[in-house]
């Protein structure tokens, strides 16, 4: 296992006494600088097993591992980060639980493995970030819940998530001290990326839902009042299967929901007030794949869903000036399928979403450019089957190869 990381930090303050001129050229000096270059080529494993009988409180697991991490924050102080991130290696993260008898507690459990991170915050000045991030191993999250007599009286709420490439950016300003997010960000992801939770509950009483989810480039940047985001963003995923699967086989559930997720790229901004200027380049070749099923013999509220997108985009901005360039292109399958089988009870909730390329955007008079391009098969499947009685039954299934929606917010004049 190597992990090579480079990191040097630089700045210059102000003098307090100067002229408006000098104050102004030392000022765009005053920046800090973060050089980050990190190269993993060993495999990266993180897993544990726990073995309970009759709990009287909670269970909590969390369970983590990543290839490459960055994390920094900055406030009142301007940042430039330049970062290189490579994971040759595999991660993987496992979490196993072995319930027997009653857990009176909810239980939660995480499990979560990335390839590369870099999460970055700016309060009160400039965060800009030249970022690149590639990945050619594997990785890969698993959750499994097990046991003869597992009661949930509690309920609970357990994970799985396996993410290839990862950046999060934060601003936030306020009256005239404002704040920004710019810069560049280039993702790759050439390996797979896969998240698997299972459980087989005798009992469930409380709610309980049993998520995963699998991505192989994200990118989100959010920023509240008084701050502007201006990135360009460029993904590519090219392994060969990015899956998300979800099976839970109860006897009795009073309230029981699996959910699977799958997407090749996915990039989301959020502003509340400020600019908003996304460039977004997007294209896919992997089998996106998403499964959610769910089955229980007496059951009281069901729900299976299973969404699979290959290229998504969701930009969504509180203030007035929003400038889209979206460009997406996926040649790989995409596939969601959820399903639920009971003997009797009450109400049951399947959906299945796919999409090839898929953009949403939210603002005021927005200024949108898009192109979209699909040639992958696209496939969404939802079956109910009841064996018995039941009460309601509210099922769907959507596919779609180019979906592009947004939405004009009135400004308050005419």
């Amino acid at each position: 296992m190597v992990r090579l990381a480079r990191i040097r930090l630089a700045g210059t303050i102000a003098a307090t006494a100067m002229c408006a001129a000098a104050a102004t050229e030392v000022a765009a000096q005053d920046r800090s600088q973060v050089l980050n270059e990190q190269l993993q080529l060993g495999d990266v494993f993180g897993g544990q097993t726990l073995n309970v009988v009759d709990v009287s409180g909670q269970v909590t697991v969390t369970t983590d591992a990543r290839g490459n991490q960055l994390v920094g924050a900055s406030n009142g102080r301007s940042t430039d980060i330049d970062s290189s991130q490579d994971m040759r290696g595999d991660v993987s993260a496992s979490t196993t639980l072995t319930l027997d008898g009653d857990t009176n507690g909810p239980v939660t459990s995480a499990t979560e493995a990335r390839g590369n991170s870099l999460t970055g915050a700016i309060y009160y000045g400039q965060m800009t970030v030249d970022a690149t991030q590639a990945l050619s191993g594997d990785v890969t999250a698993t959750t499994n819940l097990t046991g003869t007599d597992a009661r949930l009286v509690g309920g609970g709420q357990i994970s799985a998530g396996a993410f290839g490439n990862t950046v999060a950016l934060v601003g936030g300003g306020s009256g005239d001290r404002r704040a920004a997010l710019t810069g560049r960000i280039d993702q790759t992801v050439t390996g797979d990326v896969r998240a698997s939770n299972l459980a087989s509950p005798r009992f469930v009483r409380e709610p309980a839902e049993f998520v995963s989810q699998a991505v192989a480039n994200t990118v989100q940047g959010t920023t509240g009042p008084n701050a502007s985001q201006e990135l360009d963003v460029r993904q590519r995923s090219s392994g060969a299967l990015v899956e998300a699967r979800t099976g839970v086989w109860a006897g009795n559930g009073w309230n029981l929901a699996a959910r699977a997720h799958a997407g090749g790229n996915q990039a989301n901004f959020y502003n509340q007030g400020g600019s908003l200027v996304p460039t977004t380049d997007q294209a896919n070749s992997a089998q996106i794949r998403s499964d959610s099923e769910l089955s229980s013999y007496d059951f009281g509220k069901a729900t299976s869903s299973a969404t699979a997108v290959a290229n998504d985009v969701t930009i969504a901005n509180n203030d007035i000036y929003v400038d889209i360039d979206n460009t997406q292109l996926n040649t790989g399958g995409v596939e969601a399928t959820a399903s639920f089988t009971g003997q009797k009870g009450y109400d049951a909730y399947v959906g299945a979403q796919a999409a090839g390329n898929a953009i949403t955007g939210y603002g005021a008079a927005p200024i949108v450019r898009n192109v979209q391009s699909n040639s992958g098969d696209v496939s969404a499947t939802a079956t109910t089957t009841i064996n018995g009685s039941g009460r309601h039954v509210i099922a769907g299934a959507n596919a779609v190869g180019n979906a592009a929606t947004f939405y004009v917010t009135g400004t308050g004049g005419n």
